[in-house]
């Protein structure tokens, strides 16, 4: 673990790197930290020394580089050492802090795909953000097995900007351990205390809070600021000296230099209010400060900026929400001085906002994550003798995550034989590859999974996934379905449909459903999001955008709040559709009735086709599933999971993958019931529910297993398939 911080100076990075290495030690890891600078001052150090599981190197001491400067280790020297280190003895992660130090690493082969690069120093607007800037954070993206984001509005932002860090971004949020047994008293006294605990800088207003004292003398309240820490930035040199200045003389305040963490925790926990106070130029931060928690977790009520962000954390009523001067500052203060209830209704909200950010929560998230990365090996597998593995096709897109995740699996050996098309491919490495495996993986029922079979030896197993796409084709009539162990269908009605036209044996047609990244999609919705209909992908003609607009019509007519949102590629991006007259004339015609029908057009908004769709999903209530003809149709699953409510109308084999409930007959029926459920006051019982059925069957982590157990053991899913209402398969 490195972070581009020096941990002699207390502030909120240096906390991070304390903070993350501790819990990384609590969540099971052998830490190894690489330190920055010369250590001067052990007080964030020391605690790390006592920490069982973690390891400082320190490069200075041990004259690790015959070059090291006065002012740390620079970005390069960091991942020279980080090199050493891997190659002396592997790591099977590592953290790291900093742009400029990730897009070194993220160029070191050695270290790309270990990396969970932990990152906030990065343009926080799409106006900032420089092709440059995108294209940096694109390969570090790539080279990072996760992408540890402090909050859900600056992974929004990242994976709306960068494409790359979709299905890779993860919450890491700040981390607010304070000291056991240390805890605020719960009352203001006679005269109250005010404490700042940090670096002294101008956006952080730490000159304008000295003058709180005096503001609230002239409010009747007596009044003591209490200030920790040691730097003072230089910039400007004027301001700097007018920090100092007012640090040392000014009446009522109290500096008491910088201290260890705990020590200022202690003292923190002596006062009756915390301060996070900044300049109005900083509301936009997508960052969360670590102290407005650990104050919290002290169970102070804490002064701060109202921004969108504090607002989903503490509430948009909570009453010590400051304006821009010390008076409206003062005014907060001295109301919650003067009122009880306000005091302890503030305090309570820190309290319960900080609940979430322990240490103990941390290690538990990155427990969750440490399972991704690193998961134990399936049932039947042997690491010793592990199992060889061949996954071949021509468009591999739907089966990465799987493949991925079957590579990582202990006692498996995986290998891609990619096919340039359907029927373009390597012959040599391919026979070669069927030599070797012992599991042959066919995605997609075509020319590859009829060479595999040409060339299957008896003690090899083959399993092939057919798609819609294929099922009517003549591939399937010249398989021999003798060689074939398995052939894997999404659905129960493709899987009937399969054994229909083709007279395969039942049980060689088998269930395993598509999955859905349920931990990817679960994020807080935000408000207003029940009146958002959602449709991704509106082309061929058979997904019938104009039935979504039917819908979305009729409840314009209930409620003009009601808006849909149409995440998708336009038609003419597709070649193969804008060349059919058929389909380009009925686009035309949906799209004309959008903008001459004034409800449609004040309410469709067309969003870029994209991988954010979990970004996308927070603002989306209900996904609509209007189709001629699905294989699965997963968009209304993944709203399911994301907190949203799936809609559909029946087409063929709809009920065999999604409870009759969410199906409805008509546009207008389906209208009808979304507008009960939001007006009713039913939208977050019906969500629950939702998010239930979905997980419950179609899970990430389900479907893993389903596949691992098929792959290692041949072992089938029980029946014919699973749906997501209590398991019935039609």
């Amino acid at each position: 673990m490195y972070g581009d911080v020096d941990l002699n100076i207390i502030d909120g990075s240096a906390i991070w790197a304390q903070s993350m290495a501790q819990a990384l030690a609590a969540a099971g890891c052998e830490v190894t930290l690489l330190l920055k600078a010369q250590v001067r001052t052990d007080r964030l150090t020391a605690p790390l020394t006592e920490t069982p599981g973690v390891r400082l190197v320190r490069p200075y001491e041990d004259k690790m580089l015959s070059d090291l400067g006065p002012r740390g280790l620079t970005p390069e020297q960091a991942v020279e050492l980080m090199g050493r280190l891997h190659a002396r003895k592997p790591f099977d992660l590592v953290v790291v802090r900093g742009r400029r130090l990730a897009g070194l690493a993220a160029q070191e082969e050695a270290l790309a795909g270990r990396l969970w690069t932990y990152l906030t120093d990065f343009p926080h607007s799409v106006g900032e953000l420089t092709a440059t800037a995108a294209a940096e954070l694109t390969d570090i993206a790539l080279a990072s097995r996760f992408v540890l984001c402090q909050t859900e509005e600056l992974r929004a932002f990242l994976e709306s900007t960068v494409p790359a860090a979709c299905g890779r971004s993860v919450l890491f949020p700040p981390v607010a351990a304070v000291p056991e047994g240390v805890t605020a008293d719960g009352q203001t006294h006679a005269r109250t205390r005010l404490a700042y605990t940090g670096k002294f800088a101008p956006r952080w207003n730490t000159l304008e809070m000295t003058g709180l004292p005096e503001e609230l003398s002239r409010l009747g309240v007596d009044s003591e600021l209490v200030m920790i820490g040691d730097k003072i930035h230089a910039e400007p040199a004027d301001w700097a000296k007018r920090m100092r200045k007012a640090l040392e003389s000014t009446p009522n305040v109290d500096w008491r230099g910088g201290m260890a963490r705990a020590d200022a925790l202690r003292q923190s926990a002596e006062c009756d209010f915390g301060l996070s106070w900044r300049d109005p130029d900083m509301d936009a931060s997508l960052e969360l400060s670590t102290k407005v928690l650990e104050l919290g977790a002290l169970g102070l009520p804490v002064v701060l900026n109202r921004t969108p962000m504090h607002e989903a954390l503490l509430g948009a009523d909570y009453p010590l929400f400051a304006g821009e001067d010390t008076a409206s500052v003062a005014a907060v203060i001295a109301r919650a001085y003067h009122d009880r209830a306000v005091y302890a209704e503030a305090a309570e909200r820190c309290r319960a906002a900080a609940a979430e950010h322990t240490l103990e929560r941390a290690a538990e998230r990155l427990r969750g994550y440490l399972a991704e990365t690193i998961p134990a090996a399936p049932a039947g597998a042997d690491p010793e003798r592990p199992l060889k593995v061949v996954i071949a096709g021509h468009d591999l897109k739907f089966f990465t995550r799987l493949a991925e995740y079957l590579d990582s699996l202990p006692g498996l050996d995986v290998r891609i034989d990619e096919w340039e098309g359907l029927s373009t491919h390597d012959q040599y490495r391919s026979r070669e590859l069927a030599g070797w495996a012992d599991v042959v993986i066919c995605e997609w029922c075509g020319p590859n999974a009829l060479f595999y079979a040409k060339w299957k030896r008896p003690d090899q197993r083959l399993i092939v996934r057919l798609h819609r796409f294929e099922l009517y084709a003549e591939w399937p009539r010249r398989l021999d379905i003798g060689k074939v162990d398995a052939v894997v269908c999404v659905s129960p009605h493709y899987a009937d449909l399969t054994r229909e036209l083709t007279g395969w044996p039942a049980d060689k047609v088998v269930v395993l459903p598509n999955w859905v990244d349920d931990r990817q999609l679960d994020r807080p919705k935000l408000a207003g999001a029940e009146y958002s209909l959602g449709m991704i992908g509106i082309a061929p003609s058979r997904k019938r955008l104009d039935r979504g607009l039917d819908v979305l019509s009729e409840l314009r007519r209930m409620d003009p709040r009601y808006t849909l949102s149409v995440k998708t590629k336009q038609p003419w991006e597709y070649w193969w559709i804008w060349n059919r007259p058929e389909e380009r004339a009925y686009f035309e015609r949906v799209y004309r009735r959008i903008q001459r029908d004034e409800q449609l057009a004040s309410g469709v908004i067309f969003d870029g086709f994209g991988p954010d769709v979990a970004t996308w999903l927070r603002r989306v209530g209900f996904v609509l599933s209007t189709s001629d003809d699905e294989s699965f149709h997963l968009a209304p699953a993944e709203c399911a999971a994301s907190g949203g409510v799936p809609a559909l109308l029946p087409w063929p084999g709809s009920d065999t993958i999604y409870d009759p409930h969410w199906i409805h007959d008509d546009p207008v029926v389906m209208a009808e019931a979304i507008h009960a459920t939001v007006s009713e006051g039913r939208f977050a019982e019906e969500s629950d529910r939702a998010r239930a059925e979905v997980t419950s069957v179609y899970g990430l982590e389900r479907v893993r297993g389903l596949w691992s157990d098929l792959v290692v053991r041949g072992g089938v899913p029980a029946g014919r398939g699973s749906t997501a209402h209590a398991g019935a398969g039609g």
